[in-house]
């Protein structure tokens, strides 16, 4: 698509000009009654243009997001709805890769004026990437330009066969289809149909099969249950460490991040002596329980140690990268290989183990974890674990501790009420402030001003709180980029536990940024630290500049805001 969007960089001006002119209510009669309705409703336009359709649907009600390829279109958009809350992004098809990188789901996808613009050969590609950003239930709106193409402008023919005939294939029900005869424009033999689509309520089918997996699957041991909570702690906590697959619905995720969190929730149960098959107790029989994660519980490791970003030196770097090594050889010959869809020989998993020299201090990191290896997980079971992880998690955990109840009852042994169950809880990180404290009182101490990133206040030692940006009620992330400086009287009185509104971020997003640049980046070990948990948590690439990373702390506050409906903060100006 890149020789269009070059056309429309070079007469960004002109066309948005003209797209703003033309009347639109033809065209959107042609589907507004379709709409889903309601509140928190999510739109995303594709090929936004001046964003004259995104900025119609933030009137409706809708958070929009106006995905736009040249720069120029989007600067000019911008101008043009300074007044309207839109969130643009540039990105484009076939892939759309920074917008599945945000995790979130629409209820609506509009690609006006736009299919033209995709080659044919690679349509199956973007339909495929714009379905699965559907909510069930979610609505996808096609316009299709018929008619010759302009001579500044490179498009594709297009026809409503092709279209429907990619419906059928990725499950969207045709709701409407609408011919329109002529062009607002008067250019001859230009006509539009619109094709409205509807992702039926039931899905792509992912937690019939999660559910089938964990509560009907023939198992000899507790390792696909592993296996589906760790590729969910992934999902829930470091989504940022997911590449998308180039070519399928698949995301692809480093083996090492889910071999760290299955030996994570091992380790307490094997600890224990609590039994992951009929005849083992304790590490016997287990195997992944080798000498690397032998040598870990002889350490004293504490789960909480093994988590995304830290680091290790000395026998405890070997003890952890042996038992990661060897949880990932386990995962890729046992689980992910006989994890399989119903009455199918076919894996739902796909994983390569590798085996990774690794000598000295080792850091948790992307590269690091990636070195052990990849497992792909499919797009829908993907999508299942980032929405609906506070569902499936515990139906996990039940029949995990139900499995060793039973395994304990063969071998004669019984349990204290709770016993399976405590050993099974994933231990969450304290919540911990005196770092971010201790940073912001030497920096008053050093005669540098620290304000409220809420209010703008100066700050003084007396009138200090740390504050959990994304509340810690709802999210238990004590990462570098999610503790901020706050006034004691806001963050205690105003904000508390609720999430920070979109205006609210907004117009904190200049002290918020000084804060992290002041406090963490540039400090040795500590921006070290930053990077590496934005780059976890946050849809943002390595070495992302602070500006950058605002931009992914916003697009995760707007995903926890999509999965859990949690009351906003408007912020101090509208509270004062």
């Amino acid at each position: 698509m890149s020789d269009h969007v070059a056309s429309y960089d070079a007469q960004a001006e002109r066309l948005a000009a003209e797209y703003e002119a033309l009347d639109p209510t033809d065209y959107r009669a042609s589907y507004e009654s379709l709409l889903p309705s309601g509140t928190d409703l999510l739109a995303l336009d594709v090929g936004a243009g001046s964003g004259r359709d995104a900025a119609w649907l933030s009137v409706l009600g809708y958070e929009v997001v106006a995905a736009e390829p040249s720069a120029a279109m989007r600067s000019a958009g911008m101008a043009f709805h300074r007044d309207r809350s839109l969130r643009w992004i540039d990105d484009r098809l076939p892939g759309l890769d920074a917008t599945h990188a945000l995790g979130l789901s629409f209820d609506v996808v509009l690609l006006s004026a736009v299919w033209q613009h995709v080659a044919p050969g690679d349509r199956r590609r973007a339909f495929r990437k714009l379905a699965t950003l559907l909510k069930p239930g979610g609505l996808l709106v096609i316009t299709l330009r018929l008619g010759p193409a302009p001579v500044d402008r490179p498009m594709h023919e297009v026809s409503l066969g092709e279209v429907e005939g990619l419906a059928r294939e990725f499950g969207l029900i045709v709701a409407k289809v609408e011919h329109r005869a002529g062009d607002a424009r008067r250019r001859p033999s230009v006509d539009w149909i619109t094709v409205a689509m509807r992702l039926p309520d039931d899905g792509a089918g992912a937690l019939p099969l999660l559910r089938g997996i964990i509560l009907n699957d023939d198992k000899s041991a507790t390792y696909k249950l592993g296996l589906l909570r760790s590729v969910a702690k992934v999902a829930d906590m470091t989504p940022g460490l997911a590449r998308h697959h180039p070519t399928e619905d698949a995301v692809l995720l480093p083996l090492g991040v889910v071999a760290l969190n299955w030996v994570r929730m091992y380790l307490p149960l094997v600890s224990r002596g609590l039994p992951q098959m009929p005849r083992n107790s304790g590490p016997d029989g287990l195997g992944f329980a080798k000498d690397g994660f032998r040598a870990l519980m002889a350490s004293g490791t504490a789960p909480l140690d093994l988590r995304v970003g830290a680091a290790f030196s000395s026998e405890r770097a070997a003890a952890v990268s042996g038992a990661i090594r060897e949880a990932a050889r386990t995962i890729a010959t046992m689980p992910a290989n006989f994890t399989r869809y119903p009455n199918s020989s076919t894996s739902v998993f796909a994983a390569t183990a590798v085996s990774p020299r690794l000598r000295g201090p080792i850091v948790l990191d992307a590269e690091t974890l990636t070195a052990f290896g990849t497992l792909t997980v499919p797009g829908h079971v993907w999508r299942a674990m980032q929405r609906l992880g506070p569902w499936i998690e515990p139906v996990l955990a039940a029949e995990w501790a139900r499995m060793v109840h039973g395994y304990g009852e063969r071998q004669g042994r019984s349990y204290a009420p709770g016993e399976i169950e405590a050993a099974l809880a994933w231990v969450e990180p304290v919540r911990d402030v005196r770092l971010a404290r201790d940073v912001a009182l030497s920096r008053m101490a050093a005669g540098s001003e620290v304000s409220c990133v809420w209010s703008g206040r100066r700050l003084l030692p007396d009138t200090l709180d740390i504050d959990h940006c994304l509340p810690w009620s709802a999210w238990a992330c004590g990462d570098l980029w999610n503790l901020m400086p706050a006034h004691r009287t806001v963050n205690q009185r105003q904000k508390r536990d609720l999430l920070p509104s979109a205006a609210a971020m907004t117009a904190s997003r200049e002290m918020i940024v000084e804060w992290w640049d002041a406090a963490w980046r540039g400090h040795g070990a500590l921006g070290e630290r930053f990077e590496r948990e934005a780059t976890a948590a946050l849809p943002v690439a390595p070495g992302s500049a602070s500006p950058e990373v605002f931009d992914g702390l916003s697009w995760r506050r707007l995903r926890l805001q999509q999965d859990q409906r949690l009351p906003e903060w408007p912020g101090v100006a509208a509270v004062s």
